[in-house]
């Protein structure tokens, strides 16, 4: 491992980042660029290639949370503390629209996939979802270009009242399913430790994953039907689905707090307290 540039921002954290997505036309090519958000509530684009910021913007008046780029690379997604979700043009420079819906609840996952014109009945080319800490998941239709963004799902999961023994609750995630289109994948604090998969089209639960704690970071391999899920007893288990076997892993130091696949599916990196581990999946 080598470190080839670094970029440093005074006086504020990085409490989030986002590759952008590799154009189309250019395919094998290396994405060039990366956003990140700020404590302050700003979002900056760095250029790899030209290893420089290249943009600076002020979309939220408090801490970021969460982001993400679209899937054309057009525009970038991002949530703060306070739940409000922006969406601005790194083009431009401009926040185009400002989303109240999670308000007063952190913002913990923004996500988009690519969707066909024709499912769920409505426009847009893409698909995207918010989630926040206090268990809601909304789900959007968005066309960018025409400045669609059309509301298709708000999702709410129960728990119980007071938690005994957690010093604070786990996170909500929320993640489209790669192999199964239409579907998303949930995991939060609950009435039971489990992964939910919720289609759009039947607007229900259609499987639920036991799991042995309540997860505290999850993944779904965009190359096969594997699902990481880290937990906060310092344990890996890697699903294959539909659930047939789990494997779990150890060797954390502490909460497994980030899993993420690559592109291709066949590594995965996770990440606890001073560990970033890198598994390679074999077979």
């Amino acid at each position: 491992v080598e470190l080839v540039v670094q970029f440093q921002v005074l006086n504020q954290s990085c409490q989030c980042l986002a590759w952008k997505p590799r154009p189309i036309v250019a395919w094998g090519a290396e994405s060039q660029h990366v956003v990140a958000g700020y404590s302050d509530g700003t979002i900056r684009v760095f250029s790899i290639s030209r290893t420089e910021m290249e943009l600076k913007m002020h979309p939220h008046a408090i801490a970021l949370t969460a982001i993400a780029y679209s899937t054309d690379g057009e525009m970038i997604l991002s949530g703060g503390k306070d739940g409000l979700v922006a969406v601005s043009s790194p083009r431009t420079g401009m926040t185009i629209r400002v989303l109240a819906d999670h308000k007063g609840s952190p913002i913990t996952v923004l996500q988009c996939t690519r969707k066909q014109y024709y499912d769920f009945g409505v426009e847009g080319g893409e698909l995207w979802l918010a989630t926040s800490s206090d268990r809601r998941v909304s789900v959007w239709a968005s066309d960018w270009l025409k400045d669609k963004c059309e509301l298709l799902d708000w999702l709410s999961f129960p728990a119980p009242a007071s938690p005994e023994g957690l010093c604070s609750l786990p996170p909500s995630l929320a993640a489209f399913c790669p192999w199964e289109h239409g579907t998303l994948v949930y995991v939060g604090f609950g009435m039971q430790k489990e992964a939910l998969f919720y289609s759009l089209r039947k607007k229900q639960v259609v499987e639920k994953i036991s799991l042995p704690y309540f997860a505290t970071s999850l993944s779904l391999s965009p190359a096969s039907r594997f699902m990481a899920v880290g937990f906060d007893e310092r344990l890996l288990r890697l699903l294959r689905c539909p659930a047939s076997d789990a494997q779990d892993y150890t060797g954390h130091d502490d909460t497994v707090h980030l899993c993420r696949f690559a592109p291709s599916g066949h590594r995965l990196l996770t990440a606890s307290h001073s560990a970033i581990l890198l598994w390679e999946l074999t077979g």
